[in-house]
């Protein structure tokens, strides 16, 4: 049994080593020249007339600056007037990642995007870096609608909202209140508080008063003016990823640290962060949702199980959907172009008939 578990992960890394790592030096060297820092396949270069453009902009949102990029279709007018989507990054994400790739998609179908590096995150302010609160995500989606509403084109009664992994759990919550979203989608929903009070799977159930204890501890030390503690700190080699039994995590390190890697995104947490994460649930309150909901996961993956409790609480929904995505991991709908272009195709159709 040992040789056996052995011959799969040699198996499993050479996999990695041949396909993945070749794909993250063109995936990497196609970003070190793109001036937008984007590491999406198929990603702008440049701002031409007539094509989808990209406008990096800066605001504030509660004395925090906030790093955005806004995607305006091809052909833009100013003086016409478009529906809009904000987009929410993956928890770990930046806005130049998989949220970026669904802006530019969602921008190449007559929509204006919005994707924000969330604040303490990415190239966005705040200090310390990297606090991951759920009020504070949720509260970055309402600052996004803030701004994109109020941006030259934008229809302020079509605007749409997406959300992606962590975002996708938090712009759930955000459209429990914020009736400004007439359209409501998750990709891929990854239920913050549920996995970092249980583990995913619910595997830390056991532990979880002694990581409270932890979190407590974390936070006093901020308090005292000590160092800052942090979680998912773990940088593991290519041996260790291909190790990793879970598609989400294995799929994810190779993503974010080899074939999509962003100097500006980070698995990183503070670890006093869930004091807030653990008492936090993307499910609770779903029947304040009554806008059009799609809520999309691939049909492999291993995070379904949030997407479906989800879904099945939000009983007061106009008219919501579950989209399947045949064959596709979590990780796999940030990437994979044939996933890609079907999960596109079907927000263009949800946004075009509920905006």
């Amino acid at each position: 049994m040992k040789k056996t578990k052995r011959i799969i992960s040699m198996i499993a890394l050479t996999i990695l080593t041949t396909d993945y790592i070749a794909r993250a030096q063109t995936i990497q060297n196609a970003a070190q020249a793109n001036p937008y820092t984007l590491v999406y396949e198929g990603a702008l270069t440049k701002n031409e007339k007539g094509k989808v453009n990209i406008h990096p902009v800066r605001y504030k949102l509660n004395g925090i600056d906030i790093a955005a990029n806004v995607y305006t279709p091809a052909g833009y007018n100013p003086l016409k007037k478009y529906a809009a989507v904000v987009i929410a990054h993956p928890n770990g994400g930046v806005k130049e990642q998989t949220a970026g790739l669904y802006a530019q998609h969602l921008a190449e179908q007559g929509y204006i995007t919005i994707a924000a590096d969330a604040a303490y995150q990415g190239a966005s302010g705040g200090q310390p870096r990297n606090v991951d609160k759920p009020a504070n995500r949720i509260e970055d989606i309402h600052g996004m609608a803030d701004f994109i509403t109020a941006y030259a084109g934008v229809d302020a009664d079509r605007l749409g909202a997406l959300g992606i992994c962590g975002g996708g759990g938090y712009t759930l919550k955000a459209a429990q209140s914020d009736k400004r979203f007439k359209a409501v989608a998750t990709l891929s929903m990854f239920n913050s508080g549920e996995v970092r009070r249980n583990g995913f799977m619910n595997t830390q159930v056991a532990t979880i008063q002694q990581r409270l204890k932890q979190a407590s501890d974390a936070r006093a030390k901020e308090a005292a003016g000590g160092e800052i503690v942090y979680v998912g700190a773990a940088t593991p080699t290519d041996e260790e990823v291909a190790k990793i039994t879970t598609d989400l995590y294995r799929e994810g390190f190779v993503y974010y640290y080899r074939t999509h890697a962003h100097p500006n995104s980070t698995f990183k947490y503070t670890m006093s962060s869930l004091l807030d994460l653990m008492t936090f649930d993307a499910r609770s309150n779903m029947d304040l949702i009554n806008q059009p909901l799609l809520m999309i996961a691939g049909s492999k993956a291993d995070t379904r199980y949030m997407t479906d409790e989800a879904f099945e609480k939000a009983t007061q929904s106009k008219k919501k959907e579950l989209f399947l995505v045949d064959g596709a991991s979590h990780i796999q709908t940030y990437w994979k172009p044939e996933y890609v272009s079907q999960i596109v195709s079907k927000l263009n159709g949800f946004y075009q008939t509920n905006l």
